[in-house]
C-alpha cells in the first residue's frame, strides 16, 4: 500500500511539474462543432485534423442539457452545470415569449469562472466573442454583445463594453481594419476571420496566459443548412483558417512551445423538418393567454432548440402540473412520438434548469417554439440543436495539441464539464468547485 500511494504521488508530481511548463492557454470554441470535422478528412479543417493527429482527442463530447450556445459556453469556463453557474438557457425565462433579451452580462453567473481563477493565481487573461461576458473580470475583452434594437450591427455595443476602453478601437487599427456591419455579422464568414485576427492581435501584442475565442459561424449555416449543406462546408473552412492564424500568431509570439490549444464547441447539430408549438396545448386547456396575451397563465413551455421546459406560475402548483401531464398523455399517439418527456428527477440529475418542472425533448427533426396559437406544426429546415444530449448527432467535439498535452491519445467520451479543468490544470490554477474530470491520458507523461 505504502508503494502505491508513493507511485500515485510521484504521477501526481509529474502532472504539477508538467503543468507548472505550460504558460499558456488557448481555447477555441466553434459553434455547432462536431468530431467529424476533424475525424472524417474530406471536411476542409487541416488545421484541426493535423492537431487531432499530433495530440488528444475526443470521439465526441456530451453535452449540458438544453443543448445551445450560452450555457454550455458557461459550463466551458466554470466547469460545473446550467443549475449551478446559473445560465441556464440562451435567453432568461419569460411567460410571456422571446423578448431579445439574452444572458450577456458575467456578473449572471453564479460560479467561479477561469479568468476569475487565473486572475487569483496573477495570470492575464483575454477573450474574443465568448457569451456572458459583458463586464467580465478579463483583462483584455471584446464580449459577444449587440444593441436589442440594432442586432446585425454589433460595432457600436462591441465598442461600449469592451474592456479596456479603446481596445476594439485598437484592435481595428492594427489588425483587423475599419470594420463595417457585416464584418461582424453571422451570416457573412469574414465574421470568423475578423475574430481569428483579434485573437492573433492580443496574443501578439499581450501574450494572455488564458485565451478564449468563440467563433459562432459554423452554428448559423447549420441552423439554415442542416449538418451536410455546402455553407456548412465553407464554414468549417473558415473557422480552420481562423484557427491557423491563432496557431501562426503563438510562432510569431515566440510562445507557440509553451502554449497548450484547445479546440471544442459547445453542440452537435440535427437536421430538422418541423416545429412544434406546445403551448398550443396548454392554451387550448385554459392554461395560458394567446401568444400577445399571456397574463392569465398558470404553465408555459419555454422553447430552446430541440426541448421546451416547462414552468409554472406557482412552482407548487401540483394540480396545473399533474393536467398539463395528462393533456400530453392524452394526446394522439402520432403527436406523442414527435418529442420524449423528461422527467423532474431526470432535469434535477442533468443539473438543467431547477425551476423548470417537465421537460420534452424532440426526437431528431422535429424542434420547438414558444407559439401560443395554431397551427400546432409548421414546416422547418436546416438544422437544430438543444436536444437531451443522449446520442450521436447532438455531441461536440475536442482536440488538443501543444504543450503539457498527450499524443496519439484518443478519448472515447467526455463531458463539456471536463474542459476547464484542464485548463485549469494546464496553467497550474485552482477551479475548485469545477465537477469535471481531467482524464490523465490527455496530459503529456
Amino acid at each position: 500500500m505504502k508503494k502505491l500511494i508513493l507511485s500515485l504521488a510521484v504521477i501526481l508530481c509529474g502532472y504539477q511539474l508538467m503543468a507548472q511548463q505550460v504558460k499558456y492557454v488557448v481555447l477555441v470554441s466553434v459553434d455547432g462543432f462536431r468530431p467529424d470535422f476533424y475525424m472524417d478528412a474530406s471536411w476542409p479543417a487541416p488545421n484541426m485534423q493535423q492537431m487531432m493527429h499530433s495530440g488528444v482527442y475526443a470521439e465526441g463530447v456530451r453535452g449540458i442539457f438544453p443543448t445551445v450556445t450560452y450555457p454550455s459556453h458557461t459550463t466551458l469556463i466554470t466547469g460545473v452545470m446550467p443549475a449551478k453557474h446559473g445560465i441556464v438557457y440562451n435567453t432568461p425565462f419569460d411567460p410571456k415569449g422571446l423578448n431579445g433579451t439574452w444572458f450577456k452580462y458575467a456578473n449572471q453567473i453564479k460560479s467561479e469562472t477561469l479568468w476569475q481563477a487565473a486572475h487569483k493565481a496573477g495570470l492575464k487573461t483575454a477573450a474574443v466573442s465568448w457569451p456572458v461576458t459583458v463586464g467580465a473580470d478579463i483583462d483584455w475583452n471584446i464580449p459577444e454583445t449587440w444593441l436589442e434594437k440594432t442586432p446585425g450591427d454589433r460595432r457600436m455595443a462591441t465598442s461600449q463594453d469592451a474592456t479596456p476602453k479603446g481596445l476594439f478601437e485598437e484592435i481595428q487599427a492594427n489588425a483587423t481594419g475599419q470594420l463595417e456591419a457585416n464584418d461582424m455579422d453571422l451570416h457573412y464568414l469574414s465574421m470568423n476571420e475578423n475574430l481569428g485576427r483579434m485573437t492573433a492581435y492580443l496574443i501578439r501584442r499581450y501574450k494572455p496566459n488564458l485565451v478564449a475565442v468563440h467563433l459562432p459561424n459554423t452554428d448559423e449555416f447549420e441552423h439554415m443548412e442542416g449538418r451536410e449543406g455546402p455553407g456548412v462546408r465553407r464554414a468549417v473552412a473558415a473557422a480552420d483558417r481562423a484557427i491557423g492564424d491563432i496557431i501562426e500568431a503563438l510562432t510569431k509570439a515566440g510562445i507557440k512551445d509553451s502554449t497548450a490549444l484547445i479546440i471544442t464547441g459547445d453542440h452537435g447539430f440535427v437536421d430538422t423538418h418541423s416545429s412544434l408549438s406546445p403551448n398550443v396545448w396548454l392554451a387550448q386547456n385554459g392554461l395560458q393567454g394567446t401568444t400577445q396575451d399571456r397574463g392569465n397563465w398558470k404553465a408555459t413551455f419555454h422553447a430552446s432548440g430541440g426541448s421546451a421546459f416547462l414552468h409554472l406560475k406557482d412552482p407548487k402548483d401540483t394540480k396545473t402540473l399533474e393536467q398539463v401531464k395528462a393533456i400530453i398523455a392524452a394526446l394522439p399517439v402520432a403527436q406523442q412520438k414527435m418529442f420524449r418527456v423528461i422527467d423532474k428527477t431526470t432535469i434535477d440529475k442533468m443539473e438543467a434548469d431547477p425551476e423548470a418542472v417537465l421537460a420534452l425533448t424532440g426526437e431528431q427533426g422535429i424542434s420547438f417554439n414558444n407559439n401560443a396559437e395554431e397551427p400546432l406544426l409548421k414546416p422547418a429546415k436546416g438544422g437544430a440543436h438543444g436536444y437531451f444530449p443522449d446520442f450521436k448527432e447532438i455531441r461536440t467535439g475536442f482536440v488538443a495539441a501543444g504543450a503539457g498535452l498527450g499524443s496519439g491519445v484518443v478519448l472515447p467520451e467526455i463531458g463539456l464539464e471536463d474542459v476547464a479543468p484542464l485548463v485549469a490544470k494546464l496553467l497550474g490554477i485552482e477551479l475548485k468547485q469545477a465537477e469535471g474530470l481531467v482524464y490523465p491520458g490527455a496530459l503529456k507523461k
